[in-house]
């Protein structure tokens, strides 16, 4: 069984919740790491939590990817490891030129904890148990969630399929209206080129569990964890 590690960073507050999910959805070896260490543990699968790490001081993400561990990951990414981030990670990974794009203020201006509605865009490890005519309900904690690219990127993103998930009404349209945040193209995810490392900022881990109420977070949790059993 692969062994996967959870990043912490100072401010971190969603890698126990990451922890679990990933436990209740299989894996047998989860580790959590923390952000001065320079050394990944063994570890095939990599993941950067939510939460506000160092605070958000300059913006989200940007002081964290330069934390010691942050060297490692952009090693380990860089040899095909899989490197997943999601909401502060999915900055993180941003801000270290992991992924392409950047994540912005949103739209209004506030901060928005809510759910949405995720269509999966394209073929990878994450989507490839939500089949292609379901959405996911999954809840959203964001103040910087606004995606945005240039066009020359946002044109690659289309033509490579690295465009994860969309946000989109309860029939699957890519709305204004469902769009919290006014990402770009309604984006909600995004991979890199070689499909190895991934953003998204909605938080599957927080509806992994029967007694939350909702667990379309774990079609995306198995499906990481077939691929590498």
């Amino acid at each position: 069984m692969s062994r996967a590690g959870v990043v912490v960073f100072p401010g971190s507050n969603c890698d126990q919740d990451l922890v679990e999910a990933l436990q209740k959805n299989g894996f047998k070896q989860v580790v959590k790491l923390w952000h001065k260490q320079t050394d990944l543990e063994d570890c095939r699968l990599i993941f950067l939590p939510g939460g506000f790490s160092y605070g958000d001081y300059l913006r989200s993400g940007a002081i964290a990817r330069f934390s010691p561990i942050m060297k490692e990951v952009v090693r380990f990414s860089g040899n095909g490891g899989f490197v997943m981030g999601i909401c502060n990670g999915f900055q993180i990974l941003t801000e270290a030129g992991l992924l392409s794009g950047a994540l912005l203020r949103n739209r209004d201006q506030q901060f928005i904890c809510d759910f949405v509605h995720l269509r999966a865009k394209s073929d990878s490890l994450l989507t490839e148990k939500i089949p292609s005519n379901q959405t996911i309900k999954i809840p959203i904690a964001h103040g910087e969630g606004r995606y945005y690219t240039s066009e020359n990127e946002l044109k690659a993103l289309e033509d490579n399929h690295q465009i994860l998930f969309e946000y989109v009404d309860e029939n699957g349209l890519p709305t204004a209206d469902a769009n919290p945040n006014g990402s770009l193209r309604n984006i909600a995810g995004v991979a890199s080129r070689g499909k190895n490392v991934f953003g998204m900022m909605p938080h599957p881990e927080r509806v992994a569990d029967t007694r939350l109420g909702q667990t379309d977070g774990n079609l995306i949790f198995k499906g990481i964890l077939e691929a590498f059993s």
